[in-house]
């Protein structure tokens, strides 16, 4: 039998699988679904569940039941791609006749000495749950310290600012302000909101050292009692380690297949591959229903016809009541937003997103 070999179960690995089962899989090929953990876990959902305002339960996703697809769990050491075998942690190695790469992504530190170690992280749901441990332990009038004014800093202080009112909050960031990427306009919106909110906002930090209780920026101490990092994300160590050409993020080159070129056997999807917007649930996804056409088509002596990939937006939320985001070049703010992306969960729960 022949492998087709999904690495990760998250947004993009996830939708290979589930558009591959919904067309005509080759009698002598089964397809493996491999990851750390027995079921998917909405990542974009980890800050609540880090701010303890939703339940693991309420962000799992049930991995396909299909005679066709084998479902593999452990930990991936490496992959060789010579010798067309993925290395496992305690296991024996897996061999593959196709190979789709969806690991996703690892906090980026920066450089900056002690952030690895003393600051929590909500990149996986291991460390969400640690992180929410530690949050929900602090006792009230604690200091915590977000760093990283992006989406995943503004998400997670505004709902910890709704789970624990009796914190404080803050949010530090390098740049001039919160949500840098976004029009003026709808940053504005989200400062005034954090305001009214009792949130901090700290511009122009460059933290150089992270200790337990003190971050260091320059000559400065700010004092905090718990620091959560959002300040970057780079790809999994294990496409770190592949020798094939890579953009200046760390991501891997692909041709117009979502393949590598010198392995045109190996796909990469998600946070690991270089595309020309920045990484997302939904830009993996697109890309997970791509490269099941290309298998599709290739099965059966095709040519893959693919259209260019067209983003539908971003969301993000604000607590549970307000929320922001861009459709296009239009801006979104207040209630709608936040009901939209409500909506949005609930798709991808239900296997619709």
């Amino acid at each position: 039998m022949k492998k087709f070999v999904i690495l990760g179960g998250g947004y993009g690995g996830l939708t290979v699988a589930q558009e591959l089962l919904e067309g005509d899989i080759p009698k002598d090929t089964e397809i493996v679904l491999l990851d750390r953990m027995p079921y998917q876990g909405l990542k974009t959902e980890y800050y609540a569940l880090a701010a303890g305002t939703v339940s693991e339960a309420e962000i799992r996703v049930a991995f396909p039941s299909d005679p066709r697809i084998i479902l593999k769990y452990g930990e991936v050491s490496s992959v060789d791609l010579e010798k067309k075998l993925i290395y496992l942690e305690g296991q024996d190695p897996l061999s593959y006749d196709w190979l789709v790469i969806a690991l996703g992504c690892v906090d980026k530190f920066h450089c900056i000495e002690g952030a690895d170690v003393y600051a929590h992280s909500i990149q996986t749901l291991s460390a969400s749950r640690k992180t929410y441990q530690a949050l929900n332990d602090l006792k009230p009038y604690a200091q915590v310290s977000v760093v990283g004014g992006g989406l995943s800093g503004v998400e997670i202080a505004s709902e910890l600012r709704e789970s624990r009112p009796d914190l404080n909050v803050r949010v530090i960031d390098r740049g001039a302000s919160i949500l840098s990427a976004y029009p003026e306009k709808l940053q504005s919106y989200v400062r005034t909101w954090f305001v009214e909110h009792g949130v901090e906002m700290r511009s122009h930090v460059s933290l150089h050292r992270v200790e337990p209780g003190v971050l260091h920026n320059k000559d400065e101490e700010i004092l905090t009692d718990l620091t959560v990092w959002t300040a970057g994300i780079q790809p999994s160590p294990v496409v770190q380690q592949l020798d094939v050409p890579k953009d200046n993020q760390g991501r891997v080159l692909l041709n117009e297949y979502h393949q590598i070129p010198a392995h045109p056997d190996v796909y990469v999807v998600g946070d690991c591959a270089s595309l020309p917007f920045s990484p997302s649930a939904q830009a993996a996804e697109a890309q997970g229903k791509q490269v099941a056409e290309v298998m599709t088509a290739l099965w059966k002596g095709e040519t893959p016809q693919l259209r260019p990939i067209k983003l539908k937006g971003v969301l993000g939320s604000l607590g549970k009541k307000a929320g922001f985001g861009m459709m296009g070049s239009r801006m979104i703010i207040g209630k709608v937003p936040r009901v939209l992306k409500s909506g949005v969960l609930w798709l991808s729960k239900h296997h619709f997103g």
